[in-house]
């Protein structure tokens, strides 16, 4: 009978109404002993916010969001998808609409904005974007561009949802390369001529946000499994499990800041985290008691081993699931309250899987606040969350924990962990898990922020976890790449992972340096793991979160004798560079700026970099080069055009538009510093506030003009928000040899009237490498009003 009704309902389609129902991929055009229904009517009309058309009973919406921002939403009958997307801000945020001039002929209806022009072709039903001069960008293909496919898995409890497979086809030039999707182990950066599984997954992320050399970008709007396939060079797919419509938004920048700027707009801001943050995170799998804790943070404050989190693990808990510590365990208040008096911050693992032995399991399946099928709570649903607050991390925060560790958030379904993508054949609060697939981490960390502002707005949120989604960004919570390999190929694989992340508009990204899996069946003293672990920790110091963890017996400094000299020597120039760093994180909350930058962000326009997924910028001044091979000296280092460039070791200039051979000895990654760079280094500290008001090293990289905005607040509350802060803007000029500190902009509670800068003009074996520089070329005393000086003879 259901095949009655569908052969009933499919015989009045027309050739492309069926193809865009069942993906066919025939001509409507006459064929040797066949006919073919007419082509179907396709009519476009002004509206209110763009362009309303129809292809048959497809109906298409194109509306202008803003100058540079379109949304396509197009669905097979007609029928209006109500489905929520949480994670895009309210339409007077993501989509307040701007002018546009339209326009039709015979074949196309255009409208065109200050910067694009988008057409919508009246005799094939594709949208195509250009410049407003003409010049091309994308097209969805001529044949047949969006279909949809009604077979698709049903979630048990969700049969009959009206759901399809659906499917945009688009049409790249042969030449631009693609980034971002989120964090895959593929080794890829340039993910042209690839397909890109789109499933939450340990060490895999989703984020639906692809972004081109030729400027644009696509947001596929959806959390449902989704495949980018590219294997076709010519041909950029996007097919997804199951959706109401086929819903996305073009972006254009050009330029990829700009690009990542209007994507935050639409799906939410990046807030500051707590200065202690961005200092060095001590972790391992895992410490078995605050005792041993506090020992271990005790022994980095004796030795003076710069820390500010220590971590602690899994199996804390008497039962998973409930806020209860296990016997090893006495005065947890106390003991952080002590942590807290060194400056050491805590900060503890946290599960959205719960142990069926738990109290909190037996509350969450009583309520049906649970996934079905899983012992995970439903992060989709607000009851749920708020039970998830009430009862588990609510409490540990009251107790003085600092952060929380969001493992497992993809999420695993139950422990063994067995599947990818598990909620793909789930029911969930929101809606079927086949349209939600990839939505719990969003919902997950969000619950978890929102409930924690409203109970104090004087200490950050801090979370860290090993999933993502698109607007997560907008929460205080930075992702790990997983439980990565501890061998080379592991080490090489999350930098161009990272990269791609960054791209994907998330800016707080960490990987667990040395590796979490066991090397060399667990023997951390052998010297080949040792110098893996070195090489880890070099390039961990520049990642925009230094944090190192694996599955070991001992992870700290002293557990690796023979490179601890080079761990200790990064870690304090990691802290050295802290008021760089802090105002970059300024930055990103300010400008939507990103910290860590594949050389394509800042020289999108020179195609050696289009490749380039092992080296990066660290802010606008440094350009950092991990060593990714064993027993190396030297390394390959392409230094982009446009400008001259210093070695950070040794102050060597060298042009740019050039690849280099840079000594690359164990404690010597390749950095180098941008012509026209100010870099403020503070003096040698152990945790990220100390000494915050202490002599600031400016180190001046002369050979083109140089700008830096350095910023500071109280490092630990939501009050920067309320302008409780301060901007000392930096400008140097090159060719009259003359810098600035201008006048403060601002100010916070405690903040100092006075500030000591020794300003060092970096040269050959001056204002070089991780040391104080024992001689400045001048220094002053600034007290906030604006400060002139002269190094002309």
């Amino acid at each position: 009978m259901d095949d009655a009704k569908n052969l009933l309902r499919f015989a009045t389609l027309s050739c492309l109404e069926v193809a865009v129902l069942f993906l066919a991929r025939i001509s409507c055009a006459q064929m040797p002993g066949a006919e073919f229904p007419a082509q179907p009517i396709i009519q476009a009309a002004q509206s209110t916010h763009g362009i309303r058309a129809t292809v048959g009973r497809e109906s298409v919406d194109i509306t202008v969001c803003a100058d540079s921002v379109i949304h396509v939403v197009s669905t097979p009958l007609g029928v209006p998808d109500t489905s929520p997307k949480p994670w895009m801000l309210p339409p007077e945020q993501s989509c307040p609409g701007a002018e546009f001039q339209f326009a039709q002929d015979k074949e196309h209806a255009s409208l065109t904005t200050a910067k694009l022009r988008v057409e919508f072709s009246l005799t094939r039903g594709n949208v195509i974007f250009e410049q407003p001069d003409g010049s091309p960008l994308l097209r969805e293909s001529n044949s047949v561009p969006r279909t949809y496919q009604p077979e698709v898995l049903q979630p048990e409890g969700n049969e009959g949802a009206g759901f399809y497979r659906i499917t945009d086809r688009f049409s790249p030039d042969a030449t631009e390369a693609m980034y971002g999707l989120g964090q895959h182990q593929s080794g890829l950066f340039n993910y042209r001529g690839s397909t890109v599984e789109l499933g939450q997954n340990n060490t895999d992320v989703a984020i639906p946000l692809l972004l081109s050399t030729k400027g644009y970008a696509i947001l596929w709007n959806t959390a449902s499994l989704t495949y980018v396939d590219n294997r076709f060079p010519l041909l950029l797919a996007f097919q997804s499990l199951a959706g109401r419509s086929i819903d996305y938004y073009f972006l254009y920048g050009p330029e990829f800041d700009s690009i990542l700027h209007q994507y935050r707009t639409m799906t939410g801001h990046t807030p500051m985290l707590p200065k202690w943050a961005y200092g060095y995170f001590q972790s391992k799998d895992r410490y078995v008691s605050l005792d041993e804790i506090r020992s271990i943070a005790g022994r980095y404050r004796a030795e003076q081993i710069p820390l500010d989190t220590m971590v602690q693990d899994w199996f804390w808990w008497a039962h998973e699931g409930d806020p209860i510590f296990n016997a090893n365990y006495h005065d947890v208040p106390g003991s952080l309250a002590a942590l807290h008096d060194e400056h050491v911050h805590a900060m503890i693992s946290v599960w959205g899987l719960m142990d069926p032995s738990s109290k909190n399991y037996r509350i969450m399946t009583a309520h049906h606040w649970d996934i079905p099928g899983t012992h995970v709570y439903d992060a989709t649903n607000p009851a749920a969350r708020d039970f998830y607050w009430n009862n588990l991390v609510g409490p540990l925060l009251k107790q003085g924990w600092d952060a929380f560790w969001l493992d497992s958030a993809e999420p695993e379904e139950y422990w063994p962990h067995l599947g990818d993508a598990i909620l793909k054949d789930k029911p969930l609060f929101i809606g079927s898990g086949a349209e939600y697939t990839n939505v719990f981490p969003f919902m997950h960390t969000l619950g978890v922020q929102d409930h924690w502002m409203a109970t104090t707005e004087q200490k950050r949120v801090f979370l860290l976890t090993r999933s993502a989604f698109l607007g997560q960004q907008r929460v205080g919570a930075t992702v790990w790449s997983g439980d990565v390999y501890s061998t080379w190929w592991g080490l090489k694989h999350q930098v161009a992972a990272g990269l791609n992340f960054a791209l994907s508009g998330y800016p707080y990204w960490t990987t667990d340096i040395g590796g979490y899996w066991p090397a060399i069946d667990g023997r951390i003293e052998e010297p080949d793991y040792q110098e893996l672990y070195a090489r880890w920790f070099e390039y961990g110091a520049f990642c925009p979160i230094f944090r190192s963890h694996g599955h070991r017996p001992e992870n700290e400094f002293w557990s690796y004798p023979k490179v601890e000299p080079i761990l200790l020597e990064y870690d304090k120039l990691r802290y050295r560079l802290m008021p760089y760093i802090y105002s970059l994180a300024w930055k990103v909350s300010s400008e939507d700026y990103t910290i860590m930058r594949p050389l394509v962000m800042d020289y999108r326009a020179d195609p050696h970099t289009w490749n380039l997924g092992d080296e990066f910028m660290f802010g606008p001044a440094l350009l950092v080069s991990p060593v990714l091979e064993p027993g190396a000296t030297m390394r390959s280092v392409y230094l982009p055009e446009k400008s001259d460039w210093v070695d950070f070791w040794s102050g060597d200039r060298v042009a740019g538009g050039q690849t280099v051979q840079a000594a690359a000895p164990l404690d010597r990654m390749p950095l180098y510093v941008r012509a026209g760079s100010i870099v403020p280094m503070g003096p040698e500290i152990q945790y990220a506030g100390q000494d915050a008001d202490g002599p600031l090293e400016l180190r001046i990289y002369r050979g083109a003009d140089g700008s830096f905005d350095l910023y500071d607040d109280s490092g630990d509350s939501y009050d920067y928000t309320k302008g409780q802060h301060a901007v000392i803007p930096i400008r140097w000029d090159n060719q009259a040899g003359v810098l600035t500190l201008g006048a403060r902009q601002g100010s916070f509670p405690g903040m100092a009237m006075q500030r000591v800068f020794r300003i060092v003009l970096v040269g050959k074996g001056q204002g070089t490498g991780e040391a104080l520089t024992s001689t400045a070329d001048r220094e002053v005393t600034y007290d906030g009003t604006e400060l002139t000086i002269s190094f002309q003879p």
